[in-house]
């Protein structure tokens, strides 16, 4: 082989290993399926998960989060963080409540209700979060309403930065 190849084969296995680098540890690319987070997210919104939080300070309240499917399915969801370690979570009279105190859910649409699934409280245990999806008509969100908390350990970052479509807006959340 002659030198120029090797140089070829080293570039191509850096860029290769670079590539993997930021995929597992900093960045992961997110396509939205479904209607779940409308109004703040459409079909087929591509997003951005930002992993370099969950190393230092961790989610909050309000966060989008990438997260594996709790049912073991292939698929990622992408869902709201409401509830945090230790908090207990009410959904009365189609409001969600947080530690007695209702939330101000401005990134739903108005009128909203919030239906139960299964269960009307939930206390979130260590390492795991309550998460739910912006659309609350019935059944358009499979959130913890359905499948409960999930662990901390399951979510791929946070989804503060919509890359396409271009028509939407290009940035942040």
């Amino acid at each position: 082989m002659n030198e120029e190849l090797l140089d070829w084969i080293k570039s191509i296995a850096v860029a290769i290993v670079l590539a993997l680098i930021i995929k597992n540890f900093l960045f992961y690319s997110t396509l939205v399926r479904g209607e779940s987070m409308e109004p703040t997210l459409k079909n087929e919104d591509r997003l951005f998960s930002n992993k370099i939080p969950l190393y230092f300070s961790g989610l909050d309240y309000g966060d989008v989060i990438s997260f594996k499917a709790p049912n073991g399915e292939s698929k990622h969801y992408v869902k709201r963080v409401i509830g945090l370690e230790g908090d207990t979570i009410e959904i009365r009279d189609g409001r969600v409540y947080r530690n007695g105190q209702e939330l101000n859910e401005d990134y739903i649409a108005e009128d909203s209700y919030t239906d139960i699934y299964n269960d009307s409280s939930w206390t979130v245990e260590k390492d795991r979060v309550f998460v739910l999806g912006d659309n609350r008509l019935p059944y358009a969100s499979d959130d913890s309403r359905s499948f409960g908390t999930i662990d901390i350990k399951t979510v791929d970052g946070i989804t503060n930065f919509r890359y396409y479509p271009f028509n939407k807006g290009f940035g942040r959340l």
